[in-house]
């Protein structure tokens, strides 16, 4: 995956596969400590204690599709190469919780990509879940909750194009501090 935005659709969606209707997306950028954290929470089915031990072994996978399962162990890798760290709680019943931290001036670091678009496509194809955007620079904090959208909208869906243009353009200004 060339970016980090791809990680996290690719996370999201396993969170949505395992019925989660809420997924929360943190980032977090300290460039005094020369932090990147990313935290993906879900409220999915969660993951048993077996398959938790497995799930950053490339040759693994839950998907019926298809033989390996490479986003969690690239992401992994990923955080690994750049100083960083990756862990994964879950219980089942109880959701999934993805932590990685990733060394911000390393010249390994995948950029962050384009989260907007991300965010957006992940409404689009889900308009039913709801998602939380925060993300934390420096002192400024910003946080995107599709329940607040939704409730605005009434019965206008999430997933409408021009509702997606308006929250793609919300998110890429919120990022922009």
């Amino acid at each position: 995956m060339e970016d980090l935005s791809l990680h996290i659709l690719d996370i999201a969606e396993n969170s949505i596969d395992a019925g989660a209707s809420l997924v929360r997306i943190c980032l977090e950028e300290d460039t005094k400590g020369d932090m990147l954290n990313i935290t993906i929470i879900d409220n999915g089915r969660g993951i048993d204690i077996e398959t938790l031990r497995m799930v950053t072994d490339p040759f693994f996978t839950t998907k019926t599709v298809r033989r390996i399962g490479l986003g969690l162990p690239l992401l992994k890798q990923a955080a690994e190469e750049c100083g960083g760290l990756f862990s994964i709680i879950s219980e089942e019943g109880q959701g999934t919780t993805i932590a990685v931290s990733f060394i911000l001036s390393h010249i390994d670091r995948k950029p962050l990509g384009d989260l907007a678009s991300t965010l957006t496509t992940l409404i689009a194809g889900n308009p039913e879940v709801d998602y939380i955007l925060e993300y934390k620079r420096d002192g400024y904090n910003y946080r995107l909750d599709t329940s607040w959208v939704r409730k605005e909208l009434g019965d206008l869906p999430l997933n409408t194009p021009k509702v997606l243009e308006l929250i793609r353009e919300e998110i890429r200004s919120g990022l922009s501090p």
